[in-house]
Protein backbone atom coordinates (compact mmCIF):
# COMPACT_ATOMS: atom_id res chain seq x y z
CA UNK A 1 0.00 0.00 0.00
CA UNK A 2 1.57 3.26 -1.16
CA UNK A 3 0.44 6.69 0.04
CA UNK A 4 -3.30 6.71 0.63
CA UNK A 5 -5.92 9.18 1.84
CA UNK A 6 -7.28 7.81 5.11
CA UNK A 7 -10.31 9.15 7.00
CA UNK A 8 -10.44 8.19 10.69
CA UNK A 9 -13.44 8.89 12.92
CA UNK A 10 -12.98 9.37 16.63
CA UNK A 11 -9.48 10.65 15.85
CA UNK A 12 -9.21 13.05 18.78
CA UNK A 13 -8.09 10.50 21.36
CA UNK A 14 -7.47 6.86 22.23
CA UNK A 15 -7.28 4.29 19.46
CA UNK A 16 -8.34 6.87 16.87
CA UNK A 17 -5.36 9.10 17.66
CA UNK A 18 -3.03 6.10 17.69
CA UNK A 19 -4.39 4.97 14.30
CA UNK A 20 -3.75 8.45 12.90
CA UNK A 21 -0.18 8.51 14.22
CA UNK A 22 0.50 5.08 12.73
CA UNK A 23 -1.02 6.11 9.39
CA UNK A 24 1.18 9.21 9.41
CA UNK A 25 4.24 7.08 10.18
CA UNK A 26 3.40 5.01 7.10
CA UNK A 27 3.19 8.25 5.08
CA UNK A 28 -0.55 8.22 4.43
CA UNK A 29 -2.48 11.47 4.28
CA UNK A 30 -4.93 11.63 7.17
CA UNK A 31 -8.37 13.17 7.52
CA UNK A 32 -9.19 13.51 11.22
CA UNK A 33 -12.86 13.48 12.21
CA UNK A 34 -14.12 13.97 15.75
CA UNK A 35 -16.56 15.92 17.89
CA UNK A 36 -13.97 18.09 19.67
CA UNK A 37 -11.92 20.53 17.59
CA UNK A 38 -9.30 20.97 20.32
CA UNK A 39 -8.70 17.24 20.51
CA UNK A 40 -8.26 17.03 16.74
CA UNK A 41 -5.71 19.85 16.96
CA UNK A 42 -3.80 17.88 19.57
CA UNK A 43 -3.73 14.83 17.31
CA UNK A 44 -2.71 16.90 14.27
CA UNK A 45 0.15 18.50 16.24
CA UNK A 46 1.70 15.05 16.69
CA UNK A 47 1.68 14.21 12.97
CA UNK A 48 4.70 14.81 10.75
CA UNK A 49 2.80 15.56 7.53
CA UNK A 50 1.52 19.08 7.06
CA UNK A 51 -1.41 18.21 4.78
CA UNK A 52 -3.61 16.77 7.52
CA UNK A 53 -7.31 17.67 7.28
CA UNK A 54 -9.35 18.27 10.45
CA UNK A 55 -13.13 17.92 10.45
CA UNK A 56 -14.83 18.78 13.77
CA UNK A 57 -18.12 16.93 13.37
CA UNK A 58 -20.47 14.56 15.14
CA UNK A 59 -20.97 11.66 12.74
CA UNK A 60 -24.23 10.56 14.32
CA UNK A 61 -25.78 13.60 12.63
CA UNK A 62 -26.41 13.97 8.91
CA UNK A 63 -24.69 17.36 9.01
CA UNK A 64 -21.57 15.86 10.57
CA UNK A 65 -21.36 13.13 7.96
CA UNK A 66 -21.86 15.63 5.14
CA UNK A 67 -18.94 17.66 6.51
CA UNK A 68 -16.72 14.58 6.38
CA UNK A 69 -17.82 13.77 2.84
CA UNK A 70 -17.20 17.36 1.71
CA UNK A 71 -13.69 17.30 3.18
CA UNK A 72 -12.58 14.23 1.24
CA UNK A 73 -14.22 15.47 -1.96
CA UNK A 74 -12.24 18.67 -1.66
CA UNK A 75 -8.91 16.84 -1.50
CA UNK A 76 -9.73 14.50 -4.36
CA UNK A 77 -11.11 11.26 -2.97
CA UNK A 78 -10.67 8.55 -0.37
CA UNK A 79 -8.81 5.26 -0.16
CA UNK A 80 -9.50 4.04 3.39
CA UNK A 81 -12.44 4.79 5.68
CA UNK A 82 -11.76 3.83 9.30
CA UNK A 83 -15.00 3.72 11.31
CA UNK A 84 -13.34 3.96 14.71
CA UNK A 85 -15.57 6.28 16.75
CA UNK A 86 -17.39 4.36 19.44
CA UNK A 87 -18.92 4.46 22.89
CA UNK A 88 -18.80 1.96 25.76
CA UNK A 89 -21.75 1.34 28.06
CA UNK A 90 -21.26 -0.99 31.02
CA UNK A 91 -23.22 -2.07 34.06
CA UNK A 92 -26.45 -4.01 34.60
CA UNK A 93 -28.93 -3.64 31.75
CA UNK A 94 -31.64 -2.82 34.30
CA UNK A 95 -29.79 0.39 35.16
CA UNK A 96 -29.37 1.65 31.60
CA UNK A 97 -31.21 4.69 30.26
CA UNK A 98 -32.95 5.09 26.91
CA UNK A 99 -30.81 8.05 25.85
CA UNK A 100 -27.57 6.19 26.64
CA UNK A 101 -28.66 3.14 24.63
CA UNK A 102 -29.77 5.33 21.73
CA UNK A 103 -26.50 7.26 21.55
CA UNK A 104 -24.49 4.03 21.84
CA UNK A 105 -26.32 2.42 18.93
CA UNK A 106 -26.21 5.59 16.86
CA UNK A 107 -22.45 5.94 17.37
CA UNK A 108 -21.41 2.28 17.17
CA UNK A 109 -23.82 1.04 14.50
CA UNK A 110 -25.92 3.61 12.65
CA UNK A 111 -23.16 6.17 12.04
CA UNK A 112 -20.65 3.68 10.54
CA UNK A 113 -23.33 2.27 8.27
CA UNK A 114 -24.49 5.71 7.12
CA UNK A 115 -20.96 7.11 6.68
CA UNK A 116 -19.90 4.04 4.69
CA UNK A 117 -22.93 4.53 2.47
CA UNK A 118 -22.08 8.19 1.87
CA UNK A 119 -18.42 7.54 1.08
CA UNK A 120 -18.85 4.32 -0.88
CA UNK A 121 -18.88 5.98 -4.35
CA UNK A 122 -15.44 7.48 -3.69
CA UNK A 123 -14.13 4.20 -2.31
CA UNK A 124 -15.41 2.33 -5.37
CA UNK A 125 -13.72 4.87 -7.66
CA UNK A 126 -10.35 4.13 -6.03
CA UNK A 127 -10.90 0.45 -5.18
CA UNK A 128 -10.64 1.42 -1.57
CA UNK A 129 -11.34 -0.12 1.80
CA UNK A 130 -13.77 0.16 4.72
CA UNK A 131 -12.29 -0.61 8.13
CA UNK A 132 -14.64 -1.14 11.07
CA UNK A 133 -13.34 -1.04 14.63
CA UNK A 134 -15.13 -3.86 16.41
CA UNK A 135 -14.28 -5.63 19.65
CA UNK A 136 -13.76 -9.06 21.13
CA UNK A 137 -17.16 -8.38 22.70
CA UNK A 138 -18.57 -8.56 19.18
CA UNK A 139 -17.82 -12.29 19.19
CA UNK A 140 -18.13 -13.11 22.89
CA UNK A 141 -21.09 -11.35 24.49
CA UNK A 142 -20.11 -10.25 27.99
CA UNK A 143 -22.41 -9.78 30.97
CA UNK A 144 -22.64 -6.17 32.13
CA UNK A 145 -21.74 -5.08 28.58
CA UNK A 146 -25.03 -6.15 27.02
CA UNK A 147 -25.81 -3.11 24.85
CA UNK A 148 -22.16 -2.63 23.92
CA UNK A 149 -21.80 -6.29 22.93
CA UNK A 150 -24.99 -6.04 20.88
CA UNK A 151 -23.61 -3.01 19.02
CA UNK A 152 -20.36 -4.76 18.15
CA UNK A 153 -22.17 -7.93 17.03
CA UNK A 154 -24.16 -5.66 14.72
CA UNK A 155 -21.01 -3.99 13.40
CA UNK A 156 -19.45 -7.39 12.68
CA UNK A 157 -22.57 -8.45 10.78
CA UNK A 158 -22.55 -5.20 8.83
CA UNK A 159 -18.89 -5.78 7.93
CA UNK A 160 -19.56 -9.28 6.61
CA UNK A 161 -22.60 -8.21 4.60
CA UNK A 162 -20.92 -5.14 3.11
CA UNK A 163 -17.81 -7.15 2.21
CA UNK A 164 -19.92 -9.55 0.15
CA UNK A 165 -21.86 -6.71 -1.45
CA UNK A 166 -18.93 -4.57 -2.63
CA UNK A 167 -16.31 -7.19 -3.42
CA UNK A 168 -17.23 -7.07 -7.11
CA UNK A 169 -16.31 -3.35 -7.12
CA UNK A 170 -12.81 -4.03 -5.80
CA UNK A 171 -13.61 -2.61 -2.35
CA UNK A 172 -12.45 -4.60 0.68
CA UNK A 173 -13.93 -4.52 4.19
CA UNK A 174 -11.79 -5.19 7.25
CA UNK A 175 -13.29 -5.92 10.67
CA UNK A 176 -10.88 -5.35 13.58
CA UNK A 177 -11.58 -6.93 16.97
CA UNK A 178 -9.15 -5.70 19.63
CA UNK A 179 -9.53 -6.60 23.26
CA UNK A 180 -9.91 -3.94 25.97
CA UNK A 181 -7.60 -0.97 25.48
CA UNK A 182 -6.18 1.64 27.88
CA UNK A 183 -8.15 4.69 26.77
CA UNK A 184 -10.47 7.21 28.37
CA UNK A 185 -13.38 4.98 27.35
CA UNK A 186 -12.02 2.30 29.69
CA UNK A 187 -12.76 4.58 32.63
CA UNK A 188 -16.41 3.58 32.20
CA UNK A 189 -15.63 0.01 33.28
CA UNK A 190 -12.47 0.52 35.38
CA UNK A 191 -14.05 -1.18 38.40
CA UNK A 192 -14.61 -4.36 36.34
CA UNK A 193 -11.07 -4.77 35.03
CA UNK A 194 -9.59 -6.57 38.05
CA UNK A 195 -12.55 -8.79 39.08
CA UNK A 196 -13.14 -9.82 35.46
CA UNK A 197 -9.46 -10.49 34.87
CA UNK A 198 -9.27 -8.16 31.87
CA UNK A 199 -6.00 -7.38 30.13
CA UNK A 200 -5.81 -3.87 28.65
CA UNK A 201 -3.58 -3.19 25.66
CA UNK A 202 -1.89 0.10 24.81
CA UNK A 203 -3.65 2.01 21.99
CA UNK A 204 -0.33 2.26 20.14
CA UNK A 205 0.01 -1.53 20.07
CA UNK A 206 -3.60 -1.90 18.89
CA UNK A 207 -3.02 0.65 16.12
CA UNK A 208 0.18 -0.97 14.85
CA UNK A 209 -1.50 -4.37 14.81
CA UNK A 210 -4.53 -2.89 13.06
CA UNK A 211 -2.50 -1.24 10.32
CA UNK A 212 -0.82 -4.50 9.44
CA UNK A 213 -4.29 -5.93 8.76
CA UNK A 214 -5.40 -2.82 6.89
CA UNK A 215 -2.41 -2.79 4.57
CA UNK A 216 -2.81 -6.52 3.95
CA UNK A 217 -6.52 -5.87 3.25
CA UNK A 218 -7.50 -8.72 5.55
CA UNK A 219 -11.16 -9.51 6.15
CA UNK A 220 -10.81 -9.80 9.92
CA UNK A 221 -8.19 -9.42 12.61
CA UNK A 222 -8.13 -10.67 16.18
CA UNK A 223 -5.53 -10.25 18.93
CA UNK A 224 -2.54 -12.58 18.84
CA UNK A 225 -3.44 -13.83 22.32
CA UNK A 226 -5.60 -16.27 24.28
CA UNK A 227 -8.71 -14.45 23.05
CA UNK A 228 -8.41 -16.26 19.72
CA UNK A 229 -8.96 -19.52 21.57
CA UNK A 230 -12.02 -18.07 23.29
CA UNK A 231 -13.49 -17.03 19.93
CA UNK A 232 -12.94 -20.55 18.60
CA UNK A 233 -14.62 -22.03 21.68
CA UNK A 234 -17.52 -19.59 21.32
CA UNK A 235 -18.13 -20.88 17.79
CA UNK A 236 -17.47 -24.57 18.40
CA UNK A 237 -18.50 -25.09 22.03
CA UNK A 238 -20.66 -22.08 22.97
CA UNK A 239 -21.99 -23.75 26.12
CA UNK A 240 -18.50 -23.69 27.65
CA UNK A 241 -18.27 -19.92 27.22
CA UNK A 242 -21.88 -19.47 28.32
CA UNK A 243 -21.30 -21.35 31.56
CA UNK A 244 -18.01 -19.58 32.30
CA UNK A 245 -19.41 -16.09 31.77
CA UNK A 246 -22.64 -16.83 33.63
CA UNK A 247 -20.53 -17.93 36.58
CA UNK A 248 -18.43 -14.77 36.28
CA UNK A 249 -21.55 -12.58 36.24
CA UNK A 250 -22.77 -14.25 39.43
CA UNK A 251 -19.46 -13.69 41.24
CA UNK A 252 -20.23 -11.21 44.08
CA UNK A 253 -17.08 -9.20 43.36
CA UNK A 254 -18.00 -8.75 39.72
CA UNK A 255 -21.65 -7.97 40.51
CA UNK A 256 -20.63 -5.33 43.06
CA UNK A 257 -18.14 -3.75 40.68
CA UNK A 258 -20.81 -3.61 37.98
CA UNK A 259 -23.23 -1.93 40.34
CA UNK A 260 -25.73 -4.77 40.34
CA UNK A 261 -28.53 -4.57 42.91
CA UNK A 262 -29.23 -8.32 42.82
Amino acid sequence: MNERIVLITGAGSGIGRALALEADRRDHRVVLVGRRAAALEETAAQLTRQDVVKVPADIITAEGRLAAVAAVKEIGGLDVLVNNAGLVLSGPLAGSRDDDIERLLMTNVAAPIALSRELLPMLVARRGQVVNMGSMFGDIAFPYFTAYSASKFALRGFSDALRREVKRHGVDVTYLAPRATRTAAADDFAALVEPMGMVLDAPEAVAAHAWRAIESRKSTQYPASRERLFVALQRLRPRLIDNALSKMAADPRVARAAGSRD
